[in-house]
């Protein structure tokens, strides 16, 4: 069932492996407190877990249809 994630930084990328810091980039998220809205496919949702300890994710239930 295709939705939307809000995806927010809650922790920062100082200090944290280069891979992490481009999993974030690739996200969108560039800074603390940053939230954004992305479609939810495998490779976002594998993204998402792979920072899962920076990140705070949210499923969206599209309430148009």
């Amino acid at each position: 069932m295709p939705g939307i994630l809000e995806i927010t930084l809650v922790k920062s990328m100082i200090g944290r492996p280069e891979k992490h810091r481009k999993v974030l980039r690739g996200l969108g998220l560039t800074k603390v407190n940053r939230t954004v809205k992305l479609e939810n496919t495998p490779a976002v949702r594998g993204m998402v877990q792979n920072v899962s300890h920076l990140v705070k994710a949210k499923e969206i239930i599209d309430e148009a249809k």
